[in-house]
């Protein structure tokens, strides 16, 4: 009888031991988890209330500039002049049937309230007004669109920016005409795309030459017998973990001091962080060799070159390939970061056109690196699995 008491007191307790310890492991959780949204200061409201100040650009980036036709042009001016007395201004004569553009009044001060005429202009186009001061400062006034007949009419304010006597308002109307041919954006993206793509294979080379030599010396299995190579062993992780904890972007700016502006400062940047995350994969797949072979060698009296030559290279020479294809992968995708800070590639240029707003130019540089990330995904993925 008392077994029977025992057992179904066990089987009471532990129930509830269970309970309570995931209880306690539950709200551990759930305080971890309620300080980091605190910290991290997440407010799903902003994502709605703010969408519309996003909304420009991203319509602007996708709708990358791909193709174009080349532009025509017609430019057009007339004179305004600039007076202290408003009292004085003069209206424009309309006689003069030979002007493309008219002005209601020819002169006038800042603030005042023109209306701009235009004829004989290209019908069906678009335009852009510009207010010239004197010492030749050229400011936009707004958009225009010709009609069938070549016309148009705006409402435009003498800007602030108006400086001097003598200013000059500039209509100029644009059309694109001819053949539709690969734009210039896309072209210059294309050249940075193939620098980008070298970039990184040259750094991935470099990174492989030198961490294969670094792995076997990071190799528990193989350099821990002694104690010459237990402490060899030891300085080489230790160097290997310290070089992959610097960010590719930190080293990046380092060497365009070092280096100068250009692929080679982001070369270096990405072959430096390659060498300790390659260095540091190559040894874990040592020494998850098979140690059979390499005892077989060594017994019969094999040096360590031998050793490593015919035991240990063809047991993870294809691990090796598969995670060098992996690591070109890698390095394409952050050779944009990097060239934000001047290594070159595509990312260099990238960060130029975001600088300048011009997030057509900006839509068809990420398009081209994601075209290139896929391809390249789905390419390593391809010769990983054939190489297995």
């Amino acid at each position: 009888m008392l077994p029977k008491l025992v057992g179904l007191r066990n089987l009471i307790t532990v129930p509830n031991y269970s309970r309570t310890k995931f209880f306690f492991i539950a709200l551990a959780v759930l305080v971890i988890y309620s300080y980091g949204w605190r910290v991290t200061e997440i407010n799903l409201g902003d994502l709605f209330r703010d969408f519309h100040l996003v909304k420009p650009l991203v319509k602007e980036l996708t709708q990358p500039d791909l193709f174009s036709r080349e532009k025509k042009s017609q430019t057009t001016e007339i004179e305004f002049f600039l007076k202290a007395d408003s009292n004085n201004n003069q209206t424009s004569s309309g006689s003069n049937e030979k002007r493309q553009l008219v002005l209601s009044q020819s002169s006038g001060q800042i603030g005042d309230r023109l209306t701009i005429s235009g004829r004989r202009l290209k019908p069906n186009s678009e335009g852009t007004l510009f207010w010239v001061n004197e010492i030749e400062q050229e400011f936009p006034l707004g958009k225009f669109k010709t009609d069938s007949t070549g016309k148009f009419q705006k409402d435009i304010t003498v800007p602030p920016s108006a400086r001097g006597n003598r200013q000059i308002v500039k209509a100029i109307v644009s059309w694109p005409e001819g053949s539709l041919q690969a734009s210039e954006t896309l072209r210059l993206t294309f050249d940075k795309m193939v620098e980008t793509l070298f970039l990184a294979l040259m750094a991935t080379t470099f990174a492989i030459l030198i961490a294969v030599p670094l792995s076997l010396l990071a190799s528990r299995n193989l350099m821990t017998e002694t104690l010459l190579g237990t402490m060899v062993y030891y300085v080489m992780r230790t160097t290997l973990n310290l070089l992959r904890s610097i960010e590719p972007l930190i080293m990046a700016i380092l060497f365009v001091v070092w280096v100068g502006i250009g692929p080679f400062a982001g070369v270096l940047a990405l072959g430096i962080h390659s060498i300790a995350s390659l260095g540091k994969l190559f040894s874990e797949q040592i020494e998850s060799i098979d140690a059979g072979p390499v005892e077989a060698i060594t017994s019969v009296g094999a040096k360590p070159l031998q050793v490593v030559l015919f035991g240990v290279l063809p047991q993870v020479i294809l691990p090796f390939l598969a995670l060098s294809f992996y690591r070109w992968d890698i390095n394409v995708r952050m050779s944009t970061i990097i060239g934000f800070v001047g290594g070159g590639g595509i990312g260099f240029l990238l960060q130029q056109w975001i600088n300048l707003l011009k997030y057509n130019e900006a839509g068809t540089a990420l398009l081209a690196i994601a075209m290139v990330v896929i391809t390249l995904d789905t390419l390593s993925a391809k010769i990983r699995e054939k190489i297995k």
